[in-house]
């Protein structure tokens, strides 16, 4: 494909519409408000966007092989739940803690996939259902109170101290931040290398074609499932080392700002298409838009609201863009 080729290519220039959206919110809100640009807000946006960037790569994936997943914010609670069992009311060092959580939201992941490929239950249906599911069970374990990781001294490292700060006083990144560029790295290889990420492309183009030609894609769309919870539950581990406790009731509404990011970056509805980096910017745009508005004193309904159109305007692009295509 020539240069000419990629540049006009509806997804490249999805990315490019969707970057200098975003650089065009940060200008504006630059000029709104003296507040914006300190560097103690523009951490507070890198860590929102750390946890709801990793939840949105995880729908990626689900999305891009034609599916959908309404759980993925009620499962990084679960997660960060079961976290808190295995450190806090069991005493286990960390490393099992991390294990824990990223096993627990693979294997709801799992379960999810079953529910959609073996027993033929739409996405939507399966999905909300295990929302639902999880929401109880994380209430149910943990006694509806939240799990404080005091216990666990190194437990906030994970999302709140600075790798890269160490290295470099001048940039203080958080962890949160360095685990999030690192998980899009391994996910952007994954899709892109990978026969899983062949696969997963291959489905939400045309799964019938897919089956046809021989493909256990029963298989393949458990393993998509599976590898999206396992996301989530990084996600859970980022969110409870950032609140440094495991909040039962926390999650529900995540996966809106999630799937907003997702399709902001490009990917579509329809499956088929999307990259990681699209993914990433839009995610970006969610966190800036959300932390713009709360600087500039919008009202939190107001700010629901305008979340609200944004995500409508979002989906319409895609069925625009699909249209032309």
């Amino acid at each position: 494909m020539s240069l000419k080729e990629r540049l006009f290519n509806p997804a490249t220039r999805q990315k490019l519409l969707a970057f200098a959206s975003l650089l065009v919110l940060m200008i504006f809100f630059s000029v709104a408000s003296p507040n914006f640009m300190q560097a103690d807000n523009l951490v507070a946006i890198l860590q929102a966007t750390a946890v709801n960037g990793v939840l949105a790569i995880a729908c990626t994936f689900v999305i891009i092989s034609g599916g959908i997943d309404l759980s993925v914010g009620t499962l990084m609670t679960f997660c960060a739940v079961m976290a808190g069992v295995v450190l806090t009311y069991w005493g286990l060092p960390l490393p099992l803690g991390i294990v824990a959580a990223i096993l627990s939201g693979a294997l709801c992941g799992f379960v999810s996939g079953v529910l959609i490929a073996k027993l033929k239950i739409p996405p939507f249906i399966a999905t909300l259902g295990m929302m639902m599911l999880l929401k109880g069970l994380s209430l149910v374990i943990s006694g509806t109170k939240p799990i404080y990781f005091n216990d666990t001294p190194d437990f906030p490292v994970i999302s709140q101290e600075s790798l890269i700060g160490w290295f470099f006083p001048a940039l203080p990144i958080p962890n949160a931040v360095l685990i999030l560029f690192i998980v899009a790295v391994l996910a952007s290889l994954v899709l892109n290398k990978t026969m899983l990420g062949r696969y997963t492309f291959a489905l939400g183009s045309n799964e019938e074609a897919v089956r046809l030609s021989g493909v256990n894609v029963d298989f393949w769309k458990i393993v998509v499932y599976a590898v999206n919870g396992a996301i989530c539950g990084i996600a859970g581990l980022l969110i409870a080392s950032r609140l440094n406790s495991a909040q039962p009731a926390l999650g529900q509404g995540y996966e809106l700002d999630a799937i907003a990011a997702v399709v902001i970056g490009g990917t579509s509805l329809a499956g088929g298409t999307g990259t990681v980096l699209g993914t990433i910017i839009g995610a970006f745009i969610m966190s800036v838009l959300t932390n713009g508005l709360r600087i500039m004193s919008v009202a939190q309904e107001w700010q629901t609201v305008i979340t609200g159109i944004i995500i409508i305007a979002a989906v319409y692009t895609d069925i625009l863009r699909r249209g032309r295509a």
